[in-house]
């Protein structure tokens, strides 16, 4: 056997097997060791063993095409090495970005040195050695003639055949991959999801694909499509009402309620209410809400929630733009904004920074600071689905939260309240006894809502005794439906509806979610009015005193007397004061009085002309919102007294540094709620997160690494927090 293998070895088939299975071999290894892919189940091991195979196969195979037997062996070991090369290239970068190299990282190869740190020797571990051993001994093996040069004639069927075999081998891993997670290239949010399912050849081609693609759209751009979007704009803005300028100056906090619908406000199981803090801000006298708010997220889910949030223009129909335009993209988003106002700005989010392509967009966004999951406690315990449960999110914040300069815009997204909706059972709240379905995804999403409710009040608590909250506006929002439609007559009864008479008017009811503004002198109402994502940012900047008629808007602001009662959701649907209309077919979809709930069946006149100009007003949004992003046409029109994004100013492996040196700087000018309080007010956070028994240091104290600024974007724990696919 071992005769029989070394004869092998010796001739060219051979030594070309020889070359794949070990760099296979080294592949392996370095997805397991240096690359944290979130393999959650044996078919995702099985399709990534698969994944490097057939580009191995092509590559290498490209030096049988060769006839002189000496080029076809130099050949070989050329593409060997240079695939190698990417591997180990990609090794070193993920140690330092938790990310993989982009095209665009590798055309800007001079911008990529100096992020690397100090020095790129620093990344370098010893079992690197594994990755270039096999190439330094077939290339000392050939030399000594150990490994002898074949000099038999191959003709063009052999090469034929390997490169047909690669190219099956290569269609076999992308249609397990397709199997396993359908739509991969078409809703990607995370680069981590294609290596692991294609790997990094393929990873790497479709991402230079991409990037060709974006250059050539931001080509084909014109100015007068941007006129147009203008144009449209400028028609559809509500000017501001009475309510203009009744926050002004005050801190703003965006509390993202993770898969949070609006049947749970004042919702009752077994007695007792699911959420009871959210509902007294609801019904608060100084909170606005609204009971026809709408999500309008599409393939982007939770990133398309952000995309509206904070620019006021719709993701994009075929993924989620977050991850497909937001690293080039131009944006005015409203971190950048604010910010002419003197605003500083920051995201807290207990996931890593890669997911949804949030570290690079954030930068796009004029984001100052993003506290990702290495800004927070560890422990497997602490995590739970996507990323740190929620009571430690608020509570471990705090030390950070107030070291931000006033006014400040801060964003919190919570991830306990996501599908599977699994708890902990020490974190179940033994006084709330949830449903008893057949589905258990229902009977969890009460306990994990619960939770959540719980946490938020919490940090309001914090935000009273620390007294932030008289200057502080809070907005409250969930960002899209936590149950689908699929289960939606298991919890018709549940919620006080029918499952016999269910319908579509019904699941289009269903998308409705939570919207607050909270502010200690706001006079409060429950708004009847519809409103949407969209219409977020021109509400917060007119309560804030600043225009916006000179922005690119799609949304209104909801307080205005001008207010436009009527959104789009991505898939045409439209939900108007009078009409539900769904199907994107105007009259010829299925149409309901929206008040009522009664489908019309007959059309006035009047109603055809209403619903075909809703129809077309609808269109035009998403039309116009798609043409502005996907050209990146915003690179082109920078509003007076606007200043555009930098995003190279930013870097959030700094944060804390940052934030400590700017109040040390301004001395008696700093606005941190650290300088006014001459010290933490972190002892001023209470919690009943049993994790934290025993561990109040976690709130009190910032970690070593982060004082230290050793922060090297790694994620400590990405299995487990990547390993479901949002």
């Amino acid at each position: 056997m071992k005769k029989t293998l070394l004869k092998f070895i010796q001739t060219r088939t051979g030594f070309f097997t020889l070359l794949v299975v070990l760099f296979w071999i080294k592949y392996i290894f370095a997805a397991y060791v240096d690359f944290n892919l979130g393999i959650s189940d044996p078919y995702q091991h099985i399709i990534m063993w698969t994944s490097p195979i057939g580009t191995a196969i092509l590559l290498i195979g490209i030096g049988f095409y060769f006839p002189r037997p000496l080029v076809s062996y130099i050949a070989m070991l050329i593409m060997d090495f240079l695939n190698t090369v990417l591997l180990f290239a990609n090794i070193l970068y993920y140690r330092q970005f938790s990310d993989f190299i982009t095209m665009k990282t590798i055309t800007n190869a001079s911008k990529v040195a100096p992020g690397l740190g100090k020095s790129a020797v620093s990344l370098l571990h010893p079992s690197d050695i594994f990755i270039w051993l096999d190439l330094i001994i077939i290339i000392t093996l050939l030399i000594m003639k150990k490994i002898k040069i074949d000099s038999k004639s191959y003709g063009l069927s052999t090469p034929f055949a390997i490169t047909s075999f690669g190219a099956f081998m290569l269609t076999l891993n992308m249609f397990l991959a397709e199997s396993s997670r359908p739509r991969l290239l078409r809703n990607t949010f995370d680069r981590s999801y294609v290596v692991k399912y294609l790997g990094l050849d393929t990873y790497t081609v479709y991402d230079g694909i991409k990037n060709a693609q974006t250059v050539q759209v931001n080509k084909n751009a014109n100015s007068s499509d941007l006129n147009k979007i203008i144009k449209y704009t400028k028609k559809h803005h509500a000017l501001a009402g009475t309510s203009f300028g009744k926050e002004k100056g005050k801190n703003v906090v965006i509390i993202h309620l993770e898969s949070f619908q609006q049947f749970l406000i004042n919702l009752k199981i077994n007695g007792k209410e699911v959420t009871p803090f959210l509902n007294s801000i609801y019904k608060n006298p100084h909170t606005i809400s609204f009971k026809n708010f709408y999500h309008q997220v599409g393939l982007g889910r939770t990133s398309d929630a952000e995309t509206m949030l904070e620019t006021s223009t719709y993701g994009i129909a075929d993924g989620s733009l977050f991850t497909s335009l937001g690293s080039e993209n131009t944006f005015q988003a409203a971190p950048q904004i604010l910010h002419q106002d003197g605003y500083t700005s920051a995201v807290f989010h207990g996931n890593v920074g890669t997911f949804w392509n949030r570290n690079e967009v954030y930068k796009n966004f004029g984001y100052n600071y993003f506290f990702d999951q290495n800004y927070f406690s560890n422990k497997t315990n602490d995590k739970i689905g996507y990323g740190l449960k929620d009571k430690l999110l608020f509570s471990e914040s705090v030390k950070y939260l107030e070291q931000m300069q006033q006014p400040f815009y801060a964003k919190y997204i919570t991830v306990t309240n996501h599908i599977p909706f699994s708890m902990d059972k020490e974190d179940l709240d033994p006084k709330f006894k949830t449903t008893n379905t057949r589905d258990e995804t229902i009977n969890n999403y009460f306990e994990t809502a619960h939770y959540l409710d719980q946490a938020v009040q919490e940090f309001f608590n914090y935000l009273k005794a620390s007294n932030l909250y008289k200057n502080t506006m809070i907005v409250i929002y969930g960002d899209h439906y936590g149950l689908s439609n699929s289960e939606n007559e298991t919890l018709a009864p549940i919620i006080g509806e029918s499952s016999d008479t269910w319908n579509s008017f019904n699941n289009v009811q269903m998308q409705r979610v939570p919207f607050m503004i909270h502010s200690a002198n706001l006079k409060g109402e429950i708004k009847d009015e519809v409103g949407g994502e969209i219409d977020v940012l021109p509400t917060l900047l007119h309560l804030l005193g600043i225009k916006n008629q000179n922005y690119i808007q799609f949304g209104s602001d909801m307080l205005s007397p001008k207010y436009k009662d009527w959104i789009v959701f991505r898939n045409g649907t439209i939900v108007s004061g009078k009409y539900v209309i769904i199907g994107n077919k105007g009259i010829k979809g299925i149409v309901y009085d929206r008040k009522s709930g009664k489908q019309i069946i007959n059309f006035t006149p009047q109603e055809k002309r209403e619903i075909a100009a809703l129809a077309k007003k609808a269109k035009q949004s998403l039309k116009y919102s798609d043409l502005l992003n996907n050209h990146n046409l915003l690179r082109f029109y920078t509003p007076i007294g606007f200043k555009p994004v930098d995003p190279t100013q930013f870097d959030y492996l700094t944060n804390f540094e940052q934030m400590t040196k700017l109040r040390q700087q301004l001395k008696e000018k700093s606005t941190s709620l650290y300088s006014q309080h001459h010290g933490s007010t972190t002892n001023l956070y209470k919690t009943d997160a049993v994790e934290l028994h025993g561990r109040q240091k976690e709130i009190t104290e910032v970690p070593n690494n982060v004082k230290n600024n050793s922060l090297t974007n790694k994620s400590t724990s990405q299995k487990e927090t990547k390993n479901k696919e949002k």
